[in-house]
């Protein structure tokens, strides 16, 4: 193993020639085995990278200890949040010093619909994730959802980081659990109106949710009848409940095109009916409410989608012929969704970069806007449970502003905050400074930048050490949030920067069309162009540059270490998706049939094999050049990215050289491997907060700044 000793070398897997040939191409793999978990090798050579990186980073073991307990110390450990009102019952989480888990509770309505004080009347301890987990084991959530009456809860838990849960129930009347546990449930659940019948998905041997089943608490789950089964392998399926009661809805989606199935709630054993038939291309997502079924969809050429009503008999869905257009189509503004309540509509989108929420009287089609107090912010929907409500609970945070819990009176406009997360020690917002700028992409377009840094760290003239986050896939926006870890970053003079680069879904649906297939460079070269404008505009300089993403933002890491190393002194890959070509040639691996809509399907199109063999960070290393220090995290039963991912990628980049030197070396390649974990990460959170300790840590040492200003 590895140690301390500045004069050793870092693991260096077997070479295995494996050859595989696609379209008149024929490729070596050397390091194809490692896929294999079970080869004797594998694990083995995971452990011993565990060991190097902690040996090559145990000088920043002081700092990282500084960090997680600035971390801690920041975070108010005993914490409540808002009770939300569902049914008879207010729910809440609370967490407790030195638990790793929020512990969810919930007290009776004393029939006021107010909601109770911290304190008053008694509470019910609904689940405590604290004694499912066992000391420093790994536990995941996939579904808490309480019966419509209250008395039944449905919980599903995973405990090896694959997302692979197991479904039970628990009477709530007497904390007894069921006798059944379902097995290799997904997310997807929702309850009938009579409180003990249940729909739940299941995964096929690629973690694809491909059945819908119906349960019945208390009785055997291998008699579940079938209610749908989607055998396009391209589609996975989701079943969730109506907010109404009155419906549940199974979706069948791809990256690109969808399709919905009502079910009965009050019928639960009825057949479930289609909303509309798939299109390829075509997306949409559907709320019920009194007056119909609204749809939010890019159905007729609406590429930044509209909201429609489709008259509703029943469960029976009109024809698209019969829909009313609520919100036209509007290029520049992209709904996401709707929640539909009992008098009124709240309609998600965003518009001119960034989030937004509209109220909508369905009756009328009448819209107004929920307006916010900063020029950058996130606004989003928050726990809403209650149908018929004249209150809307919604979130809103900035890069300098927590994350507050806000209540608006819907016929006055009046907001009540109800919490905003306490952010201990000498915490002030003022002390920061957030703004929005604009890089110049290579083809002309305009790339938005998101900073926050504070302002009496800086020197006038000289640059500031900098870390750049991106994403950049999925048309998933990173919008503008606040982070308790981050102020280390602040504290220490750092500048932190969101490069929002095509693939993402920022600025509405064109701007994700153009950073994927054969546009996907686009992604690279957009945060490429950020960092040059921090650089052009003497915010930072290469050697004070650090870059960041995860999963699909690993991807980003990996091709921007090769398109331009000379732009960043480090690069931390998290769950990195860096070997993609590989991944996308393999239907047995999870996901990828599903991905080939994201990506291209470089099995049966050549011209989607020459766009991934043109940019996988796997298959571009190049060598006499220097790259930036590298640390890439991964999961060993990660279903999403594969641990093998950054595992030969990191053995790829030292055969050219890149780290491959001994522990001195001010440029390692590092990787760090959970071996009891997934695409997640840690669950707890104190665990949680160690690992990001201990990325922070690399990050700071590498671009210079270690220390907390005064």
């Amino acid at each position: 193993m590895p140690d301390a000793d500045p004069t050793s070398l870092p693991p260096r897997p077997a070479r295995r020639p494996e050859a595989r040939t696609h379209h008149g191409i024929t490729v070596d793999d050397p390091y194809a085995w490692l896929r294999d978990a079970e080869d004797p090798e594998t694990v083995p050579h995971l452990e011993a990278e565990n060991a190097w990186t902690e040996a090559v980073t145990a000088d920043q073991a002081e700092l990282r200890e500084q960090l997680f307990q600035e971390i801690k110390g920041r975070t108010q450990e005993d914490d409540r949040s808002v009770p939300v009102r569902d049914g008879a019952w207010w729910y809440h989480q609370r967490t407790e010093e030195g638990s790793s888990y929020a512990i969810h509770c919930r007290r009776a309505d004393d029939g006021t619909g107010t909601a109770p004080v911290e304190g008053e009347g008694t509470e019910q301890v609904v689940l405590d994730p604290n004694q499912l987990a066992g000391e420093g084991e790994y536990l995941g959530l996939g579904v808490l959802d309480v019966s419509p009456d209250g008395d039944w809860l449905a919980y599903a838990v995973d405990r090896e980081g694959d997302e692979r849960h197991q479904l039970r129930f628990r009477d709530l009347r007497t904390g007894i659990e069921a006798s059944e546990t379902v097995p290799d449930v997904a997310y997807g659940f929702a309850w009938a109106a009579d409180s003990t019948t249940c729909w739940y998905t299941v995964q096929d041997e690629a973690s694809r949710p491909h059945r819908v089943l119906r349960h019945v608490v208390g009785t055997d789950p291998s008699l579940d009848d079938e209610v749908f089964r989607e055998d396009d392998e391209r589609f996975h399926l989701h079943v969730a409940p109506s907010r109404s009661g009155r419906v549940a809805v199974i979706s069948a989606g791809s990256a690109i095109t969808s399709e919905s199935w009502l079910l009965d709630a009050t019928e639960p054993e009825s057949a479930p009916q289609l909303v509309a038939e798939r299109e390829q291309g075509v997306e949409y997502s559907v709320a019920h409410h009194p007056s119909g079924l609204l749809v939010v969809s890019n159905h007729d050429g609406a590429e930044d989608f509209a909201l429609w009503r489709a008259p509703l008999t029943g469960i029976t869905v009109a024809p698209r012929s019969e829909w009313e257009a609520l919100l036209p189509h509007r290029p520049g503004t992209r709904i996401a969704g709707v929640e539909a309540f009992a008098g009124h509509a709240i309609v998600h989108g965003r518009t001119d970069g960034l989030t937004a929420l509209w109220l909508l009287d369905p009756a009328t089609g009448e819209a107004r806007p929920f307006p916010t107090d900063e020029a950058v912010g996130t606004i989003g929907p928050g726990a809403n449970a209650t149908f018929d409500t004249g209150t809307y609970r919604f979130s809103y945070s900035s890069m300098t502003t927590p994350p507050s819990v806000v209540d608006e009176d819907l016929a006055t406009g009046e907001r009540t905050v109800r919490k905003q997360l306490p952010v201990l020690g000498d915490f002030d917002a003022a002390r920061y400074r957030s703004e929005r700028e604009w890089a110049t992409a290579e083809d002309g377009t305009r790339v938005p930048i998101s900073l926050v840094w504070r302002p009496d760290a800086l020197v006038d003239g000289e640059p500031a050490p900098c870390v750049l986050y991106g994403y950049g896939a999925y048309e998933a926006s990173m919008d503008p949030w606040f982070s308790v870890a981050r102020l280390s970053l602040l504290d220490r003079g750092v500048v932190f920067a969101i490069a929002h680069v095509r693939g993402g879904g920022e600025l509405g649906r064109g701007w994700y069309e153009h950073g994927k297939f054969g546009e996907k460079a686009n992604t690279f070269t957009d945060f490429v162009a950020a960092a040059r404008h921090l650089v052009a505009t003497g915010r930072t300089a290469p050697d004070r540059l650090a870059a960041r993403g995860g999963s699909a933002g690993g991807l980003l890491m990996g091709a921007i270490a090769n398109l331009a190393p000379e732009l960043f002194r480090a690069v931390v890959a998290e769950v990195p998706f860096v070997d993609p070509l590989t991944t996308m040639l393999d239907p047995t691996l999870p996901l990828t049939v599903i991905e080939w809509e994201e990506w291209g399907d470089p099995l049966h199109d050549a011209e989607a094999y020459g766009w991934l063999a043109g940019y996988s960070p796997y298959e571009n290393a190049v060598a006499d050049v220097a790259y930036p220090a590298i640390l890439a995290t991964t999961g060993l039963n990660d279903p999403r990215v594969g641990y093998h991912e950054p595992a030969k990628w990191v053995a790829r980049l030292r055969d050219l050289g890149h780290g491959a030197g001994p522990a001195d070396d001010d440029r390692p390649v590092l990787l760090k491997v959970e071996l009891g974990a997934g695409h997640g990460g840690p669950t707890g959170r104190y665990d949680a907060w160690r690992d990001e300790a201990f990325t922070l840590a690399f990050i700071l040492t590498a671009i210079g700044a270690t220390r907390p200003l005064p």
